[in-house]
């Protein structure tokens, strides 16, 4: 499945890797806010200042100062604090913030803080991405000070990029790539190809958004999966994946599309440049794509656009589906969520991503792309899922999912068989 396989290296688009509310008051200072009614009165406050001494050296990448906010007798954890910092030299930010949520006294001179940290990258993020800390402090001295003793992801917090080593940066022209472990080299055409994706994502969603990409590439696919906190295995044969918090909420943090440097690196150019165009277009419907999306719509939709201006057939592109039509064995109906589960029967997530595509190449065959794309919006407007594309079908379309089901697979009758 020359085309296929490269699909099943999609993770599904409403992966939440980035979640929670926005702080406004948090987008471009390093302040870290301390709210009293989360710990215990003044203890909040210290750690808060303690933390925000940190954000600002970070900023800065002021090495003593980042090191004077420590515990000195930790000797480790300052190495690797160093080493953390210097990983981060060359990465572009434009804020870097703590929020402590919730203190927890160990002792007297000794509490473990929950955390919310939040950067984002200049000219790149228009939100912050979050990442949830658990950081441990004590208190030395006169002055009572409190040092930051350790630092790490808290449970189910995906790891981040510069944790696993030093990060080299490669900016393209809508692009930015950000790898450790790769060679300039494969980082530059990464970023080539995410610079033809983003004006071929312009030409099929014509919605305002960013105009612009992250692109993560880490050494191998165990750090890609320490990046999504999920086991290597559901990553193997996955050439990308694209985060990011559905809902249309406008305060949305950021998106990253992290990529698979081995699955990647066996595709030749027409699979690089449709996974790269693909994943763009997650980035761009972002806004609109929300729990009321089915699936078979996200993923239909970008494929749409990764395979609109390319040069193959229907059955190049669909091989799983196209047998199916030859044996008669048509699906009865549109793909389920769960048919694009991976871990399962590749076949069927093959069948899955096909059948989504043709849905939205029927769409814009028989109703047009401007149609396509407020199906799509109307869709994502929703706020469940029950009654969505029902709802969508009727006001855009003018048809009804019986029809439309009907209409699916007498097309693939037709495009296929």
């Amino acid at each position: 499945m020359a085309v296929r396989t490269q699909d099943a290296r999609r993770e599904r688009t409403r992966r939440r890797n980035t979640v929670g509310a926005v702080i406004a008051g948090l987008l471009l200072a390093s302040a870290c806010a301390a709210p009293r009614d989360t710990a215990t009165g003044v203890t909040a406050l210290e750690i808060g200042a303690t933390l925000d001494r940190r954000a600002a050296a970070v900023l800065d990448h002021d090495t003593d100062a980042y090191l004077a906010a420590t515990d000195p007798g930790a000797t480790a954890f300052r190495t690797a604090q160093r080493a953390e910092l210097d990983n981060l030299a060359d990465v572009p930010l434009e804020s870097w913030a703590y929020r402590v949520k919730e203190v927890t006294r160990k002792g007297a001179d000794r509490v473990t803080a929950d955390v919310e940290l939040r950067y984002r990258l200049k000219g790149y993020d228009d939100a912050p991405v979050s990442s949830a800390r658990t950081v441990e402090l004590v208190r030395h001295g006169d002055d009572g000070s409190w040092y930051i003793a350790a630092d790490r992801a808290a449970q189910d917090t995906p790891e981040q990029l510069w944790q696993q080593g030093g990060v080299e940066v490669v900016r393209g022209a809508h692009s930015l790539v950000l790898g450790v472990g790769r060679r300039t080299g494969e980082l530059r055409r990464i970023a080539d190809t995410a610079d033809r994706a983003v004006p071929a994502v312009d030409g099929a969603w014509p919605v305002p958004w960013a105009g612009r990409v992250v692109v993560l590439v880490p050494e191998s696919v165990q750090d890609m999966a320490g990046l999504l906190d999920r086991p290597a295995a559901s990553y193997r044969g996955i050439a990308a994946v694209t985060t990011g918090e559905v809902g249309g909420s406008g305060r949305r943090p950021a998106d990253r599309v992290i990529v698979n440097p081995r699955a990647y690196g066996m595709l030749g150019e027409f699979g690089q440049r449709v996974v790269l165009t693909h994943e763009t277009t997650h980035v761009a419907t972002r806004a609109d794509t929300s729990a009321a999306t089915p699936v078979w719509l996200s993923e239909g939709f970008a494929d749409f656009t990764a395979y609109r201006r390319e040069a193959r057939t229907a059955q190049e592109l669909a091989p799983e589906l196209t047998e199916a039509a030859r044996r008669g064995e048509l699906p009865a109906r549109l793909p389920a969520d769960g048919d694009f589960g991976f871990g399962g029967d590749a076949a069927v997530l093959a069948r899955a991503y096909e059948g989504g595509w043709l849905a939205c190449e029927l769409i814009a065959e028989e109703w047009g792309e401007e149609e396509l794309i407020a199906f799509y919006r109307s869709v994502g407007s929703r706020p469940a899922r029950e009654g969505a594309v029902e709802h969508a079908l009727r006001k855009v379309l003018d048809t009804t999912e019986e029809d439309f089901t009907a209409r699916w697979r007498e097309y693939l009758r037709d495009r296929l068989g």
